[in-house]
């Protein structure tokens, strides 16, 4: 994969998901909060790296997260098969663990991102400044931050930012459109490299989001920008992971097992992320192939694998021509968006 998708200013993103589980001796099952269901339930939570540079995005490294309540229980650990050397680690400390294990595989990057549970941990931070990765990570808006004379609280700096300062930026192209706020910079003073609280304002109903960044060389705003949004894309890959090649559809219950399972599912992703990636050098200016349709995604991919191999032969030239219809029809759906959200654009 990074054959294909390698670049020098590549995003490492970190997330966790989790998959609802019943009984207790699945490897790390437990109950705990979980963004799959919204709540506490049964089941099983992993933290994944995810590898995203303009030529695509596909996880590339994943980690089981064992509660201290299975980890100071080695008798049930044993019954698991989870390796006697495996300790307690928070999320955080499994996210530093891949990114570390990444670049010192010479795996190119410039930055890393995440979202809060990563952003309010001054370890990852300490960590990702060690390497001079630069990094865009999300922080509650009742996270104290030094600056000047005295700490003050995130949401309580965004009220001394003038108005001139806001600039209207897209995060990138979203499902119908370019996804447009308002962003603020501070710069803050903490230490070797560039430090800053970036503020992201909806344009629409005023609501704030923080960013705590890091850079070992000054980076505009429009760069910072860029980074925080590919946040998006380690849910992208969640998602067409467990739709297409079967993430969270073991039924396993062993450490080693697990981890055969979900490399298998990362590997699978990976190669329908490059297969896609392999056709985007022939887009047009809007992103849109020579013939009118839109480039060839993981989906579009999975199903013409599906038809090849499980359908009779004579009827691949339909299924061809449906495919064709479908991404025709998806390129003018996504003009129309696009035209229709700039017009509606305060």
């Amino acid at each position: 994969m990074l054959e294909h998708l390698a670049d020098n200013q590549a995003v490492l993103v970190v997330d966790e998901t989790g998959d609802l589980k019943k009984g207790t001796r699945t490897v790390g099952v437990q109950r705990q909060c979980t963004g799959t269901a919204g709540q506490i339930e049964n089941a099983q939570v992993a933290v994944y790296l995810t590898y995203t540079s303009r030529h695509g995005h596909a996880g590339i490294d994943r980690a089981l997260y064992l509660r201290k309540s299975w980890t100071s229980d080695p008798q049930r650990c044993r019954r698991a098969s989870v390796p006697p050397d495996i300790g307690f680690a928070t999320k955080p400390q499994l996210a530093a663990q891949m990114i570390e294990r990444a670049l010192d595989a010479g795996v190119r990057a410039a930055w890393a991102a995440g979202d809060e549970v990563y952003g309010d941990n001054p370890h990852l931070h300490a960590i990702l400044e060690k390497r001079r990765l630069g990094y865009v990570l999300a922080v509650a808006s009742n996270r104290h931050l030094t600056v000047g004379p005295g700490r003050f609280r995130a949401d309580a700096l965004a009220t001394r930012i003038p108005k001139r300062a806001w600039q209207r930026i897209s995060a990138g192209a979203g499902a119908k459109g370019h996804r447009w706020h308002d962003w603020a910079l501070l710069d803050l003073p903490a230490g070797p490299g560039h430090h800053w609280l970036m503020v992201r304002r909806n344009r629409r109903t005023g609501q704030l989001a923080f960013y705590r960044c890091y850079s070992p060389r000054r980076a505009p705003l429009s760069t910072l920008v860029k980074v925080a949004g590919s946040r998006w894309t380690v849910e992208e890959t969640f998602q067409s992971s467990k739709t297409l090649t079967g993430l969270d559809e073991h039924q396993v219950r062993r450490w080693d097992s697990w981890h055969r399972w979900v490399t298998l599912a990362l590997l699978a992703h990976a190669f329908l992320a490059v297969t896609a990636a392999l056709e985007r050098h022939t887009l047009a200016d809007d992103g849109t192939s020579p013939d009118g349709l839109i480039p060839l995604t993981c989906n579009e991919i999975q199903r013409l694998l599906t038809t090849w191999i499980a359908q009779p032969a004579r009827d691949l030239t339909h299924r061809l021509r449906w495919s064709t219809w479908r991404r025709r029809h998806q390129a003018r759906a996504r003009r129309s968006h696009y035209r229709r959200q700039t017009a509606l654009q305060p």
